[in-house]
């Protein structure tokens, strides 16, 4: 019998995972990541309660449960690397990095290490012979957080609702009466919960009080408190008084200034020429060519032009795309098959 440990945060997803797993005959394990556990001012990380939920759910179904604590590796892999980016100007996203350096890396070797055969996760994706392929619900697809993991880890790797809608995967878990059949999924940063990333840098960074500058005329609108808490395209947040909106559409580090115009049509917002570093291949190198691009996770798939360069990859777009940010990540698809992507310059 296949030994599987399921990754299970307490949320809908990962419970049914694992309760299909068990359906399915496999021998399952239900394993809590326990990732972080710091509380913010005015918000009590969950953590507790979500171990609480995970524990009652593999009661429910009879499996053994697991506590690994990562919390270290993750402060260093995934927050400091996130930190360190903001502090650079740039834009990351942190949970593709914990699916690349916990989720697929550490757990993975952990569960292997403790008598796993294979790992299994709830995100919304599917897997065949290593080969990462978009999930049935399109509006649900994960793939976008996936593309660093590698095509060995993926041989490894069960994603049960990758055939399933989310309403269908509410429906089974309330079909099976799982305790988290109900519980809503969480919101803001994936390991903190219900807070946003100002709120959450501003624990880490002194606010820096700085220019806003209108791009255009070079005049002082008005102040921010930190050049680090803006990103290319932001719109809310800038306090510049009335008129037409105002958008970021740049910023210096080093000067802590912030540039704004109210062009929609301003260059910086828009581009069709991408430069990637960083970049990773699940499986094998694809051919230069023309492939299916997504620039932000829900982003619709677009067509581009791909061609390789000494330090990185070079995509032309057939259209423009908006506020495509240094820091950021685009995926790159040849058609359900997720090829991998890079990091933006």
């Amino acid at each position: 019998m296949t030994k599987v440990y399921v990754g299970m945060s307490g949320g809908v997803d990962s419970s049914l995972t694992a309760a299909l797993l068990v359906e399915r005959g496999y021998d399952v394990t239900g394993v809590y990541m326990k990732n972080w556990t710091q509380d913010m001012p005015g918000m009590r990380c969950p953590w507790a309660d979500d171990l609480a939920d995970a524990k009652r759910v593999a009661v429910q179904l009879g499996i053994d449960f697991k506590v690994f604590d990562f919390e270290n590796d993750y402060k260093q892999k995934v927050v400091d690397y996130m930190i360190d980016e903001y502090r650079n100007g740039r834009t990351p996203n942190p949970d593709i990095m914990c699916n690349q350096e916990v989720k697929f890396k550490l757990f993975l070797d952990t569960a292997l290490e403790d008598g796993a055969d294979m790992i299994a996760t709830g995100h919304y994706a599917k897997v065949k012979d290593g080969v990462l392929l978009q999930a049935a619900d399109t509006n649900k697809d994960q793939t976008y957080f996936l593309y660093r993991v590698t095509g060995e880890a993926l041989t490894k790797t069960l994603f049960p609702l990758g055939d399933f809608t989310k309403p269908e995967v509410r429906e089974m878990a309330m079909q099976r009466g799982l305790y988290t059949a109900a519980k809503k999924d969480s919101q803001g940063i994936c390991f903190v919960g219900k807070i946003g990333i100002r709120e959450f840098l501003s624990q880490y960074v002194d606010q820096k009080p700085g220019s806003v500058i209108d791009k255009n005329t070079g005049k002082v609108l008005g102040q921010h408190d930190g050049a680090i808490f803006y990103t290319l395209g932001q719109r809310h947040g800038l306090d510049v008084g009335g008129g037409l909106p105002y958008y970021v559409v740049g910023k210096d580090m080093d000067k802590n200034e912030v540039y704004v115009t109210t062009d929609l049509n301003d260059g910086a917002l828009w581009k069709t020429d991408i430069k990637l570093s960083n970049v990773h291949w699940i499986n094998n190198t694809p051919a230069a060519g023309n492939y299916q691009i997504r620039v932000r996770h829900r982003a619709k798939l677009v067509q581009a032009d791909l061609s390789y360069e000494a330090d990185g990859v070079r995509l032309k777009l057939a259209n423009t795309e908006r506020a495509v940010t240094p820091g950021q990540s685009v995926v790159i698809y040849d058609d359900a098959v997720c090829l991998g992507g890079g990091i933006v310059i």
